[in-house]
C-alpha cells in the first residue's frame, strides 16, 4: 500500500474519533491573552520590512559569507563524561516516562493532577522540540524505545534487524504518517490529551510499534520512520549550539549561525513533505484554541457531520501548504534558471529550499508553546512532590513573574525572528544554486511570498481571541 493512501485510510479511521479537543487547556490563562492587533501591525510591517532590508544588501554580502564558519567551540565534555551523562540522562528519561504512564492507569483520571497527561503531550513531546530548537536534538540519547531497543542489542550481543535493511523506497514516510495521525490529529483534534487513560493507550501503542520496527529493520528504522526522530532532528537544525563527537570520543559545543543547518539539502520528497506538515501543524495547533476556528467548525459540521470536520479542515490546511510550497519550487526553478525550461528540476528545487522555511516553524513552535511547557513542568513537580510527601502542597508557577506585555512582545519578536532567519537561509540556498546577482533574486522571490504569507498567518494566529 502506498504511504499516502495509508494516510488518508488511517486519517479518516481517525475522524469519528475527532472532536473539539486541544493539549494546551492546561495552559494558565494568564498566558493565552490574544496579542493586541497593534502588535500585529507592528509584527507583520516588521516582517516585510526587514525582508526588503536583507534582500537589499545580501548581494553586496553573500560573497563575504558564503561559507559560513563551522561554528566556534565553546565547551567540550571529556570522553570520560559523556557515556555516563548519556547513560544516566537515558534511563532517567526512560523512568520518568514509564513513571507517567503508571500513574496515568494507577493515578486519578484528571489531566491536570496525572502524570499521564502532565508529561507525555506537554513535556515529552513540546519539551523535547522547545529543547531541539535551543541546543539541538535530544532524542537519540533520551528516546524510550531506543534506549529498550539498546538493551535488546546489549542481551543478543549484536544488532537487530530480522527483515533486513531499512526499505530505501520507503523514505521518511512513515514518520509523516505518524505525524501527521500523531500530532496533527491525534493531539489537535481528540480528547486524548485529556485523558490519561487513552494518553497510556497511544503512548504504549507508538512505544510497541517502534520497537516492532526497530527489531525488524534495525536502528535505522528510528531515523527513518519514528517522527519523534525525524521532528527533533529537523527542529534541531536551527539550534544556535551544535554538538559533534570528536575522534578521541570527546563531545564539542559550539555556537554556529543559526541558519547554518537550514541551508542543507533534505534527502527527500518525504522530508520535504515532513517540514510542510510540520510549519502547517503548529500553527493549525494554535488556530484551533481560537474562537474564529471553533465558528469555522460549525460551520462545517452542519456540512459534513461532527466527526469528520475536523479532520477535514486540518488536511485541506495541509494540502494548501503542500501545494503552495510546491509551486514556490516550481516557479523558482524556472525563475532562477531565467525562464528556460533546461535544467529545471522542480523536486531538486523542492529538496534545496526545504529545510528554510524550518526557522518559522520552530520560531512559532517556541512562542505557542513556552508558557504550556512551563506550566506543566511545574505541575509535574507539585505532582510528584505531593505523591513523594503524601500531601497536597502550593502549586508550583514558573511564569508567575512573566507580565502579558512581555509575553505578547515574545511572541512577535520570536516569529519575526524566525522569519528573518528562513529569508537569510533561502537567500543562501538561492545563491548557492543559481548563482549571485538577479538569477538568486529571481529564485529566492516565490519562497520569499510563501515565507511572508506563513508569518503573517503566525501572527494573526496569536492575535485571535481564544476560545472559551
Amino acid at each position: 500500500m502506498r504511504p499516502a493512501l495509508a494516510a488518508v485510510l488511517a486519517t479518516v479511521a481517525l475522524a469519528a474519533a475527532a472532536g473539539v479537543a486541544s493539549a494546551h487547556e492546561l495552559v494558565a490563562r494568564e498566558f493565552t491573552a490574544p496579542v493586541p492587533l497593534e502588535l500585529l501591525f507592528v509584527g507583520s510591517g516588521a516582517t516585510v520590512g526587514l525582508t526588503a532590508l536583507w534582500l537589499g544588501v545580501a548581494d553586496r554580502t553573500a560573497s563575504a559569507r558564503a561559507a559560513d564558519a563551522t561554528g566556534r567551540r565553546v565547551v567540550t565534555v571529556p570522553a570520560s563524561l559523556v557515556g555516563p551523562l548519556a547513560a544516566a540522562a537515558r534511563i532517567a528519561f526512560l523512568a520518568l516516562f514509564v513513571g507517567a504512564l503508571a500513574h496515568g492507569l494507577l493515578g486519578r483520571q484528571v489531566a491536570a493532577e496525572n502524570l499521564a497527561t502532565l508529561v507525555v503531550w506537554p513535556l515529552v513531546l513540546k519539551g523535547s522540540g522547545l529543547l531541539a530548537v535551543l541546543v539541538g536534538s535530544p532524542w537519540r540519547v533520551l528516546s524510550p524505545w531506543e534506549t529498550l531497543y539498546d538493551g535488546l542489542v546489549a542481551l543478543e550481543g549484536r544488532e537487530i534487524a530480522l527483515a533486513g535493511s531499512y526499505p530505501e523506497r520507503l523514505g521518511a514516510w512513515p514518520a509523516v504518517v505518524g505525524f501527521v495521525l500523531g500530532v496533527g490529529v491525534l493531539e489537535n483534534l481528540t480528547v486524548a490529551t485529556r485523558s490519561p487513560s487513552l494518553t497510556v493507550a497511544v503512548a504504549a501503542a507508538y512505544a510497541v510499534a517502534m520497537l516492532a520496527g526497530s527489531v525488524a529493520f534495525g536502528r535505522e528504522w528510528f531515523a527513518r520512520a519514528d517522527a519523534l526522530t525525524v521532528l527533533f532532528d529537523l527542529l534541531g537544525r536551527v539550534a544556535p549550539l551544535s554538538a559533534r563527537r570528536t575522534a578521541d570520543g570527546s563531545l564539542a559545543v559550539a555556537v554556529r549561525p543559526p541558519w547554518r543547518g537550514v541551508t542543507r539539502t533534505l534527502g527527500g520528497r518525504s522530508l520535504v513533505a515532513f517540514v510542510v506538515a510540520a510549519v502547517y501543524t503548529v500553527s493549525f495547533d494554535g488556530f484551533t484554541a481560537t474562537g474564529t476556528y471553533r465558528s469555522l467548525l460549525d460551520f462545517a459540521r452542519e456540512t459534513l457531520g461532527v466527526g469528520v470536520a475536523s479532520v477535514a479542515l486540518y488536511v485541506s490546511g495541509l494540502l494548501v501548504f503542500l501545494v503552495s510550497f510546491a509551486l514556490a519550487a516550481a516557479v523558482a526553478e524556472r525563475l532562477g534558471a531565467g525562464g528556460s525550461v533546461a535544467g529545471v528540476d522542480r523536486r531538486a528545487a523542492a529538496t534545496a529550499f526545504g529545510a528554510t522555511v524550518l526557522p518559522i516553524a520552530a520560531a512559532y513552535e517556541v512562542a505557542h508553546n513556552y508558557p504550556f511547557v512551563a506550566t506543566n513542568l511545574g505541575a509535574t513537580v507539585a505532582v510528584a512532590r505531593d505523591l513523594a510527601l503524601g500531601v497536597a502542597g502550593d502549586p508550583i508557577r514558573p511564569l508567575a513573574a512573566l507580565s502579558v506585555e512581555l509575553f505578547w512582545l515574545s511572541q512577535v519578536a520570536l516569529v519575526v525572528a524566525g522569519h528573518l532567519v528562513a529569508v537569510v537561509a533561502a537567500h543562501r540556498v538561492a545563491t548557492r544554486r543559481y548563482g549571485e546577482g538577479g538569477a538568486a533574486r529571481r529564485g529566492h522571490a516565490p519562497f520569499v511570498l510563501v515565507m511572508v504569507g506563513y508569518t503573517v498567518l503566525s501572527l494573526w494566529i496569536v492575535s485571535r481571541p481564544l476560545a472559551a
